[in-house]
């Protein structure tokens, strides 16, 4: 009877757990809501203990080999750096970085490359975060700023760089010309995002549909792109010299969704320091990391890679290229 009682007890409360993760869900409804999550995890202090300056995945070499996490965070600033080209760049290079979170990576470019920073993030609460952060000397500002309408003139910056924050962006085509259009003649855009499988051939199936859904609600995200389609978005602003350079890093990134999990259980000082409240926020999320790991470990989604030269074209000439190609 005792074993039955905790078993129905059990599924009870699996099921109001399941309830209140799927009623919860942090669905995108406009920029406003991506700024208050972002708001929220900052406040609260659980996302920078357990993810520390960069809230992005890490990478762990080709092949994949154990890593302490927070290491692999930082290096995957350093090899997208070398896979962009960036470490050929001179010292006093203007770099903006789109969707800096609290400025880890912007930490990272402004100290071991030299190169003039600055950080835009549409959450006020990690923009005064990041400027806490950051120690004299270091070269990098950070502003508010709406990635769909960057508030910088066109041809401002010698390189942008964006980790993981197109999956907020409403509309792809916007983004991408806003990432183009504050870039230099001949400089460089260098981006990183997740990325759901190219479904333009094969649709969805039974299982990625649900999934799928899962990971844009919980985390307000309105829509992922593929590789394939963000690189057709950026070609068809019409100021893209050549080809857009792309790759998968899907396999090198991959284990840090369950890397992620397991602080939870190695750096137990988290419960002292949050409580029994940030013992149920964290273990809210663990759900979302899981259905992430499924979601890149089986092909529905894919960690992409993106290069692209500004080309030295004058804006309303790129507008017009991108219409005249849209139209042929």
């Amino acid at each position: 009877m005792n074993v039955l009682f905790l078993l129905k007890l059990l599924l009870i409360l699996s099921a109001l757990g399941v309830a209140a993760y799927l009623l919860t869900a942090r669905r995108y409804q406009s920029s406003d809501s991506v700024a208050t999550s972002y708001d929220q995890w900052t406040d609260d202090g659980i996302l920078e203990f357990y993810w520390g300056e960069h809230i992005h995945l890490g990478h762990y070499g080709t092949p994949p080999r154990s890593k302490d996490f927070l290491k692999a965070k930082a290096d995957f600033v350093h090899e997208m750096v070398k896979w962009g080209g960036l470490d050929r760049l001179s010292p006093g290079t203007t770099l903006l970085d789109v969707g800096c979170g609290i400025g880890g990576s912007s930490r990272i470019l402004a100290r071991d490359y030299r190169f003039d920073v600055t950080g835009v993030t549409i959450s006020p609460q990690q923009v005064k975060r990041a400027q806490q952060l950051t120690p004299d000397g270091i070269t990098a500002q950070f502003k508010v700023d709406d990635a769909m309408a960057l508030s910088f003139p066109d041809a401002s910056f010698d390189v942008v760089w964006s980790v993981e924050a197109g999956p907020h962006m409403p509309d792809k085509a916007v983004f991408a010309r806003e990432l183009m259009r504050v870039l230099k003649p001949g400089g460089l855009l260098v981006l990183a995002d997740w990325n759901q499988r190219d479904d333009r051939q094969v649709a969805l199936n039974f299982w990625e549909k649900p999934v799928m859904r899962q990971l844009l609600d919980q985390w307000a995200h309105p829509a992922f792109a593929s590789i394939e389609g963000f690189a057709e978005n950026l070609e068809a602003t019409g100021f893209v010299q050549g080809d857009v350079l792309t790759t998968d890093w899907t396999q090198e990134t991959l284990p840090s969704w369950l890397d992620s999990i397991w602080q939870g259980v190695a750096r137990p000082k988290g419960l002292f320091r949050f409580g029994f409240s940030g013992l149920i926020k964290s273990l809210r999320e663990v759900p979302t990391l899981l259905l992430m790991r499924l979601a890149f470990g089986a092909g529905l989604c894919r960690f992409g890679m993106f290069r692209a030269v500004r080309a030295d074209v004058p804006i309303d000439s790129g507008a017009q290229l991108a219409a005249s190609s849209s139209n042929a």
